[in-house]
């Protein structure tokens, strides 16, 4: 299953309007989740910004300073990503670039592993999400109103159903909102 997993504000935004998201540092009983769930993960297509902020976790040893971040860069760096660029030549580490369209890409990485498949970035995102692609929105809830910037969603023309399938409250910041796409009326 294809899934987007990113933190927002509670006004719906991944980055205010001067791109920033500092506000979604996670505490540590948020990170170690963080560390949970893509260790579940059977491959990561992700867009050129978030593969470039993303590689700190390969080519950096102070990103292993704790267990907790030695585990994260482990599992970030064994698992299979695709990397969607319009500029990028190469990739890093255990990444390909993206030689076909996002659906086929998206179905051959899912053909590829029988584990969730995850999509990043936000305007690959949007793209999943117009597509139909998505079938799950993990969405972390931050106690922010930004007013604009980054939308996690995009503005849609039909009503998209979904299903609360989880919540989880971390600390007393994070709400953890887990929803499945309904394909009923």
């Amino acid at each position: 299953m294809l899934i987007c997993s990113m933190g927002v504000s509670v006004d719906g935004f991944i980055a205010d309007r001067d791109g920033d998201f500092q506000w979604t540092a996670p505490i540590d009983e948020l990170f170690a989740f963080h560390v949970q769930e893509v260790g579940k993960l059977g491959g990561y297509m992700l867009g050129r910004r978030l593969y470039e902020a993303m590689l700190v976790w390969e080519t950096d040893p102070s990103m292993r300073d704790t267990e907790a971040k030695a585990t994260f860069a482990d599992i970030w760096c064994a698992l299979p990503k695709v990397v969607f660029s319009r500029t990028l030549d190469s990739v890093q580490g255990n990444a390909r670039l993206a030689t076909a369209p996002l659906a086929e890409e998206v179905a051959a990485v899912l053909d590829a592993t029988d584990k969730d498949v995850s999509i990043g970035g936000a305007g690959l995102a949007t793209q999943a999400f117009e597509l139909g692609l998505l079938e799950e929105l993990r969405m972390f809830r931050y106690p922010v109103v930004v007013g604009g910037g980054t939308p996690y969603l995009p503005p849609v023309t039909e009503t998209v159903r979904l299903d609360l399938i989880e919540t989880r409250t971390f600390g007393e910041r994070v709400i953890y909102e887990r929803y499945r796409r309904t394909r009923r009326p």
